[in-house]
C-alpha cells in the first residue's frame, strides 16, 4: 500500500488552481476530467512525489456537494492497492465501513471508499485504488 494522492474538495476547481498556483509551482497538472460515478470533476496537481486532488461536484446531487457549499477543504487520502477487494476485507475485519463499493474512478482505474473506524482520528476517509492499466 502506498500513498497515491490527498483530495481536497474546492467549489469550482477553476477559481481553486490559479490561486493554489501563486504559491506553488507544480510539476505536472491533469486536465479537470469528469468522473462519473463519482459525480465529481478531477484535476491531479503533481509536485516531485506528492499528488493533490482537486475534487468538484457536478451537481447537487454529488456526494461532495454539501462539503463544497461550505467551502470544501481536505477531505480524504488515497492509497494505491495492488488488490482492492483484499484490502477492503481486512479494513473491515478491523472494524471499517464502507462507503462506496469498487467502481471505476479516476484514471479508469478500480477504486473504493472505506470510512475506518478510528474515533481519535480525523482522518476516517481513505479511498482505495488498483493500479492503472497501461
Amino acid at each position: 500500500m502506498k500513498l497515491h494522492h490527498i483530495g481536497i474538495v474546492v467549489p469550482k476547481i477553476a477559481d481553486s488552481f490559479p490561486e493554489m498556483k501563486k504559491f506553488i509551482k507544480f510539476d505536472q497538472t491533469t486536465t479537470p476530467t469528469l468522473i462519473v460515478s463519482q459525480k465529481v470533476n478531477v484535476c491531479f496537481l503533481q509536485l516531485g512525489e506528492t499528488r493533490l486532488e482537486l475534487i468538484e461536484p457536478i451537481g447537487d446531487d454529488s456526494p461532495v456537494a454539501n462539503f463544497a457549499k461550505k467551502g470544501g477543504g481536505y477531505h480524504h487520502l488515497c492509497f494505491e492497492v495492488p488488490n482492492i477487494q483484499r484490502q477492503i476485507d481486512e479494513f473491515v475485519k478491523n472494524g471499517a465501513r464502507v462507503i462506496v463499493e469498487p467502481v471505476k474512478g479516476f484514471e479508469d482505474r478500480l477504486t473504493a471508499f472505506v470510512l475506518l473506524n478510528m474515533p481519535k482520528t480525523k482522518t476516517n476517509l481513505i479511498e482505495l485504488a488498483e493500479p492503472r492499466n497501461i
